[in-house]
């Protein structure tokens, strides 16, 4: 479900950029995409401090640096799926025109 929605997100938001005739949309797409790892490693630090009873240096390092690569894998593999998906949609739409 996570890959749909990320697809379907990012073809979108691809379609409005180049609807205003923005063509810079290859790095886009990827942060587009992969900025859900910002929102896992915010909710990992609202947790850590609201919700869990973890304390002192160690704990702290360990999760945050946990999930830091956590969140950085989320951020890359979505935002390679969302990449992707902007790339066959911008290549299947220039495809289909016409040039005569």
């Amino acid at each position: 479900m996570l890959v749909v929605v990320t697809s379907f997100i990012t073809i979108a938001l691809t379609y409005f950029q180049l609807a205003i005739e923005d063509h810079r949309w290859w790095w886009r797409s990827f942060f587009s995409g992969g900025s859900t790892g910002f929102f896992v490693f915010g909710y990992s630090a609202f947790y850590y401090f609201n919700r869990s009873s973890m304390f002192g240096f160690m704990q702290t390092s360990f999760f945050f640096g946990y999930m830091g690569l956590m969140s950085f894998a989320a951020f890359a593999m979505l935002g390679v799926i969302g990449f992707f998906s902007a790339f066959a949609f911008v290549s299947r739409i220039y495809k289909a025109i016409k040039c005569d």
